[in-house]
């Protein structure tokens, strides 16, 4: 299957917008999650979208900017996860490993963009003096539209005007190329879940973690939806534990401070 014109271009809108949305992390639909959902509804295909979402949300679970560093594209990785998917028949699994170019090379673009938009600086710093308001204004509206520009051109070049070239690769690719890529494909979710588990994991949560375990391996379920619902039961069980543990604490703080005015503490 192919990409249409029209498919193209509602794609590379949809990257301008979640590209915006990266770059000033407002509503965070640049997840991957959401991004292949998207793409894999305009490809008319949204089980696919489900899919290759999930996987590549997996993947990029202990990805994270941390100030002028860029891990991998998650935008460029979930477009064309789906994409290549849906054009060359490949699963999804190993449509991971195929678009992980195309996400660094996104990464390598907004990292050229950071150093040069240093540029700038002096104009806004000067604007900033001179209380210049609209000036600050004008050059965030730039600087993002040029964002948004990029976001949009490098996805329409990779997944309508590249398609056939990428086709082409895939189909004339060795068995045992297709599978390392199917291999990396599936190893990667593992992997981001693991850096997002170091990060996160602690010990009072390791007993969800095994009840998760045992439920994903050893029930016969047929989807994962049970246990996601168990999993926000829990999450919604810690909230407000975490919650009645802080108003203990506050109201602890409270009592404690009165007890000087009846002269206990003196």
């Amino acid at each position: 299957m192919s990409v249409t014109l029209i498919q193209g271009i509602l794609i590379s809108i949809f990257a301008l917008i979640a590209g915006i949305d990266f770059w000033l992390e407002a509503f965070f639909i640049f997840r991957p999650i959401i991004v292949c959902t998207i793409t894999g509804i305009i490809l008319g295909d949204w089980r696919l979208g489900l899919v290759a979402g999930a996987l590549t949300e997996l993947a990029f679970a202990g990805l994270t900017p941390a100030g002028g560093t860029q891990p991998p594209n998650p935008i460029l990785a979930g477009v064309m996860t789906t994409v290549l998917a849906h054009t060359t028949g490949s699963d999804p699994t190993t449509s991971i490993g195929l678009a992980l170019p195309f996400s660094f090379l996104m990464q390598y673009i907004i990292l050229f963009c950071y150093s040069s938009f240093s540029f700038f600086m002096a104009r806004a710093d000067k604007a900033a003096e001179e209380a210049d308001t609209e000036t600050i204004v004008k050059l965030n509206i730039m600087l993002t539209a040029i964002i948004a520009a990029l976001y949009a051109i490098v996805v329409f070049l990779c997944a309508y005007v590249a398609q056939g070239p990428m086709q082409t690769f895939v189909n004339n690719m060795p068995a045992w190329l297709k599978h390392g890529f199917e291999i990396a494909g599936g190893i990667l979710p593992a992997v981001g879940f693991g850096m997002l588990l170091r990060v996160m994991l602690k010990a009072q949560y390791i007993p969800y973690l095994i009840v998760g375990f045992l439920m994903a391996v050893y029930l016969p379920i047929s989807n994962l939806l049970p246990i996601a619902l168990i999993g926000t039961a829990f999450a919604v069980y810690e909230y407000f534990i975490s919650k009645n543990k802080q108003q203990t604490a506050v109201a602890s703080t409270n009592n404690g401070g009165g007890d000087d005015d009846d002269g206990e503490g003196i």
